[in-house]
């Protein structure tokens, strides 16, 4: 990527690597080609390995492979690129017209580091609001730590392209300027300063698109997809450690039970999924559905834990709105799912449990045989409760989306 596309086979093969590489969903992926093949007089089909595309069309003597690794997530690379299939379906654009709008989409920047790192500030601003953050100095160091991670992040873009170092800078980057923060007793919230700047970092389309393929019994691309996001998040959980080490402090398993208002709670759940948009490239025009889903899903959420509904089925409900709705609207607009579903949901998943549990497994292993039977509790519980969410969000996400590609394509099968 990208290729030489003077041939049609080399034109559907460029297409399939964007749409791959930046988050569309296998089934999306293979859907799009099919068409796009169609379209250009070929007849074309996938196989999508990790790492690899491999291409079948018809009338080319060989298949064409492709070195891809889907660890991206560009929903704006990915819009575009289903957009001009439709262009070429539809008769209004040609073959080599689509040629160079396809190189150009391959060509296309990041958004801009300033919009990225103000989006990430603000993103973990937000979630630290649903959590329960009310000081301005709490509200201002994950400001700060965000900030400077996304910054770290986008310069190591720049010196390698292994899609492990970023998460684990940053989260260790956010470790050590927490634990600052809280030597210098300015009144913030320890935990909070630690675990927000963190949760910005979680790779949850991955887990969406990972899940959808295993229910779709793609063994092997699904268990790859999930093995990828989750040694992102030991990274992660790595990264934040070895950056509490820094001032030898422990991340604490307990915060402040603050109660936030549904005001505050859906407004800061909407700026989340603005910022989580700007981490999958959405551009402007494309985030205020999301955000209004999101911000419609959590309402909903607070509604229900506010009338006690247990948290893990306040999830499973207001996921499935968001996949109710994202299923037929993603497909509308050429969204990519698993960035539209994740992005309206990203305030509700559960990494202040996975940190926690983390902490906890460390701090079993550093006292042995002398730690407390409250640390292997607290170690089980808070892996549990995130295993437990991770499994709500996923099932409400991906049945209402399963369901509609089910339903949209039985006429077709029928005729």
């Amino acid at each position: 990527m990208p290729r030489d596309m003077s041939s049609v086979p080399d034109t559907i093969a460029t297409a399939a690597g964007v749409l791959f590489i930046n988050g569309q969903a296998s089934e999306g992926t293979r859907a799009a080609i099919r068409r796009f093949g169609t379209a250009l007089g070929a007849e074309a089909d996938l196989l999508l390995r990790w790492g690899e595309v491999v291409l079948f069309v018809e009338g080319h003597p060989a298949p064409i492979i492709l070195s891809a690794k889907p660890t991206s997530v560009d929903m704006g690379k990915v819009a575009a690129v289903l957009h001009l299939i439709d262009e070429v379906a539809a008769g209004r654009m040609g073959r080599d017209q689509a040629a160079t709008e396809l190189d150009a989409i391959t060509r296309r920047p990041p958004v801009n580091v300033i919009r990225f790192a103000a989006l990430a500030a603000a993103g973990a601003v937000a979630l630290g609001v649903i959590f329960g953050a009310v000081t301005l100095a709490t509200m201002a160091v994950i400001a700060l730590s965000a900030c400077c991670g996304a910054l770290l992040r986008r310069a190591i873009s720049h010196l390698s392209t292994n899609a492990l170092i970023q998460p684990f800078a940053a989260a260790l980057l956010a470790g050590v300027a927490g634990v600052i923060a809280i030597q210098l007793d300015i009144g913030v919230d320890p935990r909070l300063v630690l675990v927000c700047p963190c949760m910005v970092l979680v790779p949850g389309p991955h887990v969406l698109n990972g899940t959808i393929d295993l229910a779709r019994s793609r063994i092997t691309i699904g268990s790859a997809r999930l093995v990828f996001a989750g040694l992102v998040v030991l990274m992660i959980c790595s990264g934040l450690l070895l950056g509490l080490t820094v001032g030898d402090f422990r991340l604490p398993t307990e915060g402040p039970a603050t109660v936030v208002p549904w005001y505050r709670d859906v407004v800061a759940a909407g700026i989340a999924v603005a910022a989580y948009g700007t981490f999958f490239n959405m551009p402007w025009r494309m985030l205020p559905v999301p955000v209004l889903v999101g911000m419609l899903a959590h309402g909903v959420r607070w509604l229900l834990l506010a009338s006690g509904v247990s948290l893990a089925a306040g999830s499973l409900a207001a996921c499935l709105i968001v996949g109710l709705i994202a299923a037929p609207v993603a497909a509308r607009l050429r969204y990519p799912f698993a960035g539209f579903a994740f992005a309206s949901v990203v305030s509700m998943v559960p990494g202040v449990f996975l940190f926690e549990s983390a902490a906890a497994l460390v701090e079993l292993t550093t006292q042995g045989a002398s730690a407390s039977a409250q640390l292997l509790v607290s170690a089980t519980v808070n892996g549990i409760t995130a295993l437990i969410l991770i499994l709500a969000m996923t099932v409400g996400l991906i049945v209402p989306k399963m369901l509609f590609e089910n339903y949209k394509g039985g006429p077709r099968r029928l005729g």
